[in-house]
């Protein structure tokens, strides 16, 4: 009986084992930039899934089940160990895990009011803001105006008062800072968390700050598995996913070639919301996106 309880605890780790491997050997087999891009696309059908999801759920009741789904399945794997942990390293960890739910839910509701492109170029003037500050340079002075330009054509004039909102706008703004502020509490938390731990630990932080807002506004509809899968899917797509895709890639190529990679965000998401959602924009707002892509490239570079 004995015996056969080691071989059959023993079993599940030999499959976990060779798929992990295999996995591995896949991963190995793509070149670290098209990792990226891969990691790119994920998140960017995730948000088209999201999207999509706002007819049937408002866009709080999406943010919920997105967390909630990357807090289930990082805590399966991860177990945040606070034990030696001051109460300075626990603020940290609470800030980032504060400043992920209200990053999620004021691009949710910039998703919601804006084209997915517009409002993916909108916010990402975070990590661009991060790259500027960190590289101080005259030349910074060009990607700034270069992104305030962009930021400009995509004001609600009179041709996009229709698509585009200026509280869309404000809330892809709120979502940049929140960008922001995530990068450096990432790294915060990091230096302080063992591991993976931190990460995990602000998905169940902001699990706890967006539950109240989702399951109100989300109510019984909650409660639909047809909802609840797909739900599952966008938390697989945006977060689980793309983070580990990430990490390999990152293993594997500059941090600075990756910064520059990952500025191609808002275009992919333009060319998603066009194939998924069948959002066509006009040349202006083409223009708007590839101001902001060579702005964050360009101060990619410099950084």
């Amino acid at each position: 009986m004995t015996s056969l309880s080691r071989t059959g605890a023993a079993e599940p780790y030999r499959r976990g084992f060779r798929a992990g491997a295999l996995l591995r050997s896949a991963s190995d087999a793509i070149p670290p930039s098209g990792l990226v891009l891969l990691a790119i696309m994920s998140v960017q059908v995730g948000a088209g899934f999201a999207k999509d999801l706002f007819t049937q759920l408002p866009p709080s009741a999406v943010v919920f089940l997105r967390i909630a789904a990357g807090a289930l399945i990082l805590g399966v794997f991860v177990r945040p160990r606070l034990r030696g942990l001051s109460r300075a390293d626990l603020g940290v960890g609470v800030a980032f895990g504060v400043t992920l739910a209200l990053m999620n839910l004021s691009f949710y509701e910039a998703l919601a009011r804006l084209p997915m492109g517009v409002a993916v170029a909108v916010e990402f003037l975070g990590p661009l803001g991060v790259a500027v500050a960190a590289s101080r340079r005259r030349l910074d002075l060009l990607w700034v105006t270069l992104a305030a330009a962009g930021i400009a054509l995509l004001a609600p004039w009179a041709e996009a008062a229709g698509r585009i909102s200026w509280a869309g706008i404000g809330f892809g703004l709120l979502a940049a800072l929140c960008w922001a502020g995530y990068i450096l509490l990432s790294a915060a938390t990091g230096s302080r968390f063992p591991g993976a731990t931190g990460l995990s630990f602000a998905m169940i932080v902001s699990l706890v700050v967006i539950a109240p807002v989702g399951l109100t506004t989300g109510g019984s509809d909650l409660l639909h598995p047809e909802l609840l899968l797909i739900g599952l899917g966008v938390g697989l797509l945006s977060s689980v996913i793309p983070y580990s895709i990430e990490l390999e890639a990152l293993r594997r190529m500059p941090k600075k070639v990756f910064g520059i990679l990952m500025s191609l965000e808002p275009a992919a998401a333009a060319l998603v919301g066009l194939v998924v959602l069948g959002e066509i924009l006009s040349p202006m707002e083409w223009a708007a996106i590839g101001c902001v892509v060579v702005a964050s490239v360009g101060a990619t570079r410099a950084a």
